[in-house]
């Protein structure tokens, strides 16, 4: 007896990323997965490569095998997208030009890169089209949602505008949010069939930017960690009490993760007595200034910068510290917190977008207002002090993620998101 053949996925869809995998954004690669394993048809691209040098893990390995590069070869692949979409639509092409040209801000230099966004939308249109693809979602309001809108307005005109093409966004902020005109933002969220928000902090900001009659398309969908790998450690933390106070901090090396102001809390720690030791995990242009603040500062024995480290590595820097310290200026809804309270790592952060929809001051760690040293020592004062403390922040942070912030969670969500688009009218 022949087996029957599996029946076609209900969704296809490609997904576009400016860079497709990244260190920064394993949570666009949690997300993937999770959708595939509910059976979603999902198609890779990235506007750019990311280097051998970066794939750190085994999943981006097999994930940048996979996933098409639009700027790869540019001499193969361009003239022959740009043939062909002359040959079938000449119409379709200069309409196209047109309308990347009159899009985004109006300097000299943003109509040029209209024109990048231009010839990479052809070769992306021109892939979708050989693989029976109509729908694209990207992640950010940058290069990928511009390339993305106009190679779907290429779709409408080729085919017309009830042959399925549509595209659908990811929001994440806060970035997008102080370059509106810049990145075309109000313009891109009334043009999206569907916009997924990260955090009702990170709706509220698009809602402010465009007419009632498109808020119905902003769908919260959260970034998630799987409770799976990111679990406790087997020790439970116990046996630490009467050692230094560990505090880990992850992610980019840049100024709005408000570094130096953790490099200030740990100086007023040691002025108080309190032993601690810090590592930051990350890289970024803020090296040089955190490694002249540290000297500065004398602490160069309490304070090490690890670099980038690769998922399949970081459970063991979650399981190394205490407490959890992200100091930031500006952020969306962090995935590392979630990472963090995972592994009933109490944490310590700031007061500001959409963090306190995560963390609950008191219940999972402390949120303190952002920029004070002096905030941030006293609330890591108080948890050194206070093991059993740490422990109850912790078991309650793991239990916050397993109910709202996991994969399976996210992906119900996403999948009902992509869904709407596809069955949406014209």
């Amino acid at each position: 007896m022949t087996t029957p053949p599996a029946p076609a996925p209900a969704v296809r869809v490609a997904y576009l990323v400016s860079k497709y995998p990244a260190i920064s954004h394993t949570f666009i690669e949690r997300e993937i997965q999770a959708l595939r394993e509910r059976g979603v048809e999902v198609h890779t691209f990235s506007v750019r490569p990311c280097p051998e040098s970066e794939q750190r893990s085994e999943l981006m390995r097999r994930e940048a095998a996979r996933t098409p590069v639009l700027i790869d070869d540019v001499r193969r692949d361009y003239p022959r997208a740009h043939a062909e979409l002359l040959r079938l639509a000449p119409k379709a092409w200069f309409a196209t030009l047109g309308r990347a040209a009159r899009s985004g801000d109006t300097t000299a230099r943003a109509r040029l890169w209209q024109g990048f966004y231009f010839a990479e939308s052809v070769l992306l249109w021109h892939h979708m089209r050989a693989r029976g693809l109509r729908h694209v979602h990207v992640h950010f309001a940058n290069v990928s949602a511009d390339v993305a809108r106009l190679a779907v307005h290429i779709g409408r005109l080729v085919d017309g505008p009830d042959a399925g093409w549509r595209w659908s966004l990811t929001m994440h902020g806060p970035t997008e949010f102080e370059r509106v005109a810049e990145v075309d933002l109000a313009a891109k969220v009334e043009s999206a069939d569907a916009i997924a928000c990260i955090s009702d902090f990170c709706r509220s900001q698009l809602m402010r930017l465009v007419g009632p009659e498109h808020w119905d398309k902003m769908q919260l969908v959260r970034m998630s960690v799987d409770p799976d790998v990111y679990v406790p450690p087997a020790d439970g933390r116990q046996g630490r009490d009467s050692g230094p106070l560990r505090i880990l901090d992850v992610g980019r090396l840049v100024p709005e993760k408000g570094g130096p102001v953790l490099l200030e809390a740990v100086s007023l720690l040691r002025g108080r007595g309190i032993d601690v030791e810090v590592r930051f995990v990350g890289g970024g242009e803020l090296e040089t200034v955190l490694r002249r603040r540290i000297d500065e500062l004398g602490l160069t024995d309490l304070v090490t910068l690890v670099g980038p480290v690769g998922q399949d590595d970081m459970l063991a820097q979650y399981h190394w510290c205490d407490v959890f310290c992200l100091p930031s200026f500006q952020e969306g809804l962090p995935v590392v917190l979630m990472e963090a309270l995972a592994t009933q790592a109490p944490v310590v952060t700031t007061r500001i977008a959409g963090i306190e929809e995560l963390v609950v001051d008191g219940v999972h760690g402390h949120v303190v207002a952002p920029g004070r040293a002096d905030l941030l020592a006293d609330a890591l004062a108080a948890l050194a002090a206070d093991p059993d403390r740490r422990r109850a922040l912790g078991e309650a942070g793991r239990a916050a993620v397993v109910a709202e912030f996991t994969p399976s969670a996210a992906s119900h969500a996403m999948l009902d998101l992509l869904t709407s688009v596809q069955d949406s009218p014209a």
